[in-house]
């Protein structure tokens, strides 16, 4: 018996074990254990994606992944203060599709555990303190409502009375229909903030995850000093079918990717989820 098989007959034995012990089915027990890539199909153990920033350590696939976890992947343990936690959007519209909006949104908060599709708040970078402000996808697509602007505006008015550095890490669908022309205020709103900031002599890191899409890439996340961006993540302001039935051309196959972009001089950098720490730190060493 070679060692492999060895390992494996191993693991089997185990998880019978494991399962005949429990509740929980063995279908359920791997699919909690195993997660394969979308990109390259590779399998790999759950911790292992984990450990990794949930980056692909075959083929360098990100997985989505949240607010909370990108706080722990980026700032020291323990420094993370989060301001405006009370702030949640309410219904101005009595808006309804196929689920009226408040009840879209209390479901929102029990999914995800948040109030809203941003985090903001003050942490460190090995020591450094820096402004923050994290969207997560998993709130209505990282929609952009009131209270997303108001979050980010009042984080951009706090980092520059503090003269702290501004990061903002975008995830988002654009602008929340549900909330009409209110959604759309926002876009104005934090601009301005960042003009301030701007003014102050201050300086705005800007971070596309994927995707970033809608009124928040024709706002404030193309508005950062640096523009850094993770590997083929989706960019883009208009939908790629809309365009080409617009313009009635066909696009490249990378088009609204990172690499085009980045091409095209739209962006700055393209760094990996598990570099990201350690980059931040070093941009962050040439302005303070």
């Amino acid at each position: 018996m070679s060692l492999s098989e060895w390992l494996v007959q191993k693991r089997n034995i185990s998880l019978k074990k494991y399962v005949s012990s429990s509740n929980i089915s063995k279908r359920e027990l791997y699919e909690n254990l195993w997660i394969k890539c979308n990109e390259c199909n590779f399998l790999m153990y759950f911790k292992t994606l984990n450990q990794n920033y949930k980056v692909c350590p075959k083929c360098y696939y990100h997985f989505p992944t949240s607010s909370h976890d990108r706080i722990q992947q980026i700032f020291d343990s323990d420094t993370w203060y989060s301001l405006n936690t009370s702030l949640s959007s309410v219904d101005p519209l009595g808006f309804c599709d196929k689920k009226l909006y408040r009840k879209r949104l209390s479901d929102m908060k029990v999914k995800t555990g948040l109030l809203d599709a941003v985090q903001t708040g003050i942490a460190s970078i090995n020591g450094i303190s820096v402004a923050c402000g994290i969207m997560d996808f998993r709130f209505m697509g990282g929609s952009m409502g009131s209270v997303v602007g108001e979050k980010l505006t009042r984080l951009v008015e706090y980092s520059t009375r503090l003269k702290l550095p501004l990061i903002i890490l975008c995830a988002s669908g654009g602008a929340r229909m549900q909330e009409g022309m209110l959604s759309l205020m926002q876009m104005a709103k934090v601009s301005s903030a960042l003009y301030k900031h701007s003014e102050a002599g201050l300086v705005y890191f800007s971070i596309l995850t994927s995707p970033t899409t809608g009124g928040v890439t024709a706002s404030f996340a193309m508005l950062g000093d640096i523009i850094i961006a993770e590997p083929k993540a989706l960019i883009a302001f208009a939908g790629r079918r809309v365009i080409e039935q617009t313009i009635k051309e066909d696009l490249p196959d990378n088009f609204q990717t990172s690499e085009y972009l980045f091409k095209h001089g739209f962006i700055d950098l393209i760094v990996c989820r598990t570099e990201l720490r350690s980059k931040l730190y070093h941009l962050l060493l040439l302005y303070i």
